[in-house]
């Protein structure tokens, strides 16, 4: 077991010194030990800023990764070797903390929880709000109050184009047709 708030002293002022924030890090075994960092622009999240623009570029990642592995190295908060990423979090960010929801309410989420709700462990709908210790998600026309406490894993759904109409149907709306042509006579 690492020492969390240990590990985030020495990430946060490097990450900081970038201009950047911490979303979030994990240390994970995947055939080998990795050490994801997940950063984003300053100030994403007083801001409440979109998946876009809180993007942060590959070249800040790479700096942020340079300065930060002496940094670990010397402090060595994690006993065993790993590999070091730095990253967006992505269009699929996971939502950990109460402000996570609340920053994307209108956002399209997956939820898998503990016990379940309506008798299903896994959800999907619009974060309607979040009140108190309470998340409000949408499904259509259903809506489920589920305790923050009963997520065991949640993240943003990316949608491909605009949501449809509603009462509209899927797939194009017209077609062109190409009339033959015609021959002259010379």
């Amino acid at each position: 077991m690492i020492d969390r708030a240990r590990l985030l002293a020495v990430i946060e002022p490097v990450v900081s010194a970038h201009g950047a924030e911490l979303c979030d890090f994990e240390l994970k075994n995947e055939n080998g030990w990795v050490l994801r960092i997940y950063v984003e622009r300053l100030g994403s999240m007083e801001k409440k800023l979109n998946t876009k623009d809180a993007a942060i570029d590959l070249e800040i990642c790479s700096h942020i990764a340079r300065d930060l592995s002496p940094a670990l190295d010397e402090s060595d908060p994690i006993p065993h070797r790993y590999h070091l990423e730095v990253g967006s979090p992505g269009v699929e960010r996971p939502l950990r903390k109460q402000a996570d929801f609340a920053r994307f309410v209108g956002e399209k989420a997956k939820l898998k929880l503990r016990t379940g709700v309506a008798g299903q462990k896994v959800l999907v709908g619009r974060l309607a709000r979040v009140e108190g210790l309470t998340i409000v998600l949408e499904d259509g026309a259903k809506s489920f109050d589920i305790p923050f406490d009963d997520v065991v894993s949640a993240r943003l759904v990316f949608e491909f184009g605009p949501p449809p109409k509603p009462g509209g149907r899927p797939g194009p709306t017209s077609h062109a047709t190409k009339s033959p042509k015609k021959k002259r006579k010379a």
